[in-house]
């Protein structure tokens, strides 16, 4: 793919804390990079997981991924886009975020 700047000047991932968070305080949750969940995924889940809080399925073959990297259209950049993804994926070239519970 051809290095191009996008829009926000940045040919690929900003710098973090490059422009202002959401209404949570978290930087950088759309289109910038995925974020690595540790929940297995399963694509019908939420139609029977408990509204609140919900744990996630049993262990299954993939991890969730939200959200979008830079590369990625607005439809993907929604922090709600969901899928699967196998850890030998090659997918995350264009970047991904790892979280830590504190």
């Amino acid at each position: 793919k051809d290095s191009v700047l996008a829009s926000d000047g940045y040919a690929t991932t900003s710098p973090v804390g490059r422009f202002k968070p959401n209404a949570w305080g978290l930087y950088d949750m759309h289109g910038n990079a995925s974020q690595w969940c540790a929940d297995w995924y399963d694509g019908g889940y939420y139609e029977v997981s408990p509204l609140n809080d919900p744990t996630g399925p049993i262990k299954r073959e993939q991890r969730v991924m939200r959200g979008s990297t830079w590369e990625d259209g607005p439809a993907e950049s929604l922090s709600s886009s969901r899928e699967g993804k196998y850890a030998t994926t090659a997918h995350y070239a264009s970047g991904f975020r790892v979280a830590r519970d504190p």
